[in-house]
């Protein structure tokens, strides 16, 4: 049972609430096929998240599919996302996606800015 290199996420896993949230974010947008979760450079950490709803899928995304949700990583975000979990949150505080990453050393009080 061989599975593709586009498909395994190296243990980035999507939550049942998260997954729950981009259903729902997604049908109201029309064309949109999923949710991109990238890391870019910057941020008061050294590196942040970023989120997009995405019409297509590039050639070097990985795919996570659970209870009809769709992400997005390309391969250079996954390298420092493995063994991440995206979590959406809704508490006293406000609504947001949310990434335990066990890679980060650090991160800062916004829940989006990490370091390595």
């Amino acid at each position: 049972m061989g599975i593709d290199a586009k498909t395994d996420m190296k243990g980035v896993d999507l939550t049942e609430a998260a997954a729950k949230r981009i259903v729902q974010i997604l049908k109201d947008e029309p064309g949109k096929m999923g949710l991109r979760v990238s890391v870019e450079g910057g941020g008061c950490s050294g590196f942040s998240y970023k989120f997009d709803l995405v019409e297509s899928r590039n050639d070097d995304d990985s795919i996570i599919e659970k209870d009809g949700a769709t992400v997005l990583i390309d391969e250079l975000s996954l390298v420092y996302m493995g063994g991440s979990v995206i979590d959406f949150v809704d508490d006293l505080i406000g609504q947001s996606f949310q990434i335990r990453n066990p890679n980060a050393v650090a991160s800062c009080g916004c829940g989006t800015s990490f370091s390595i």
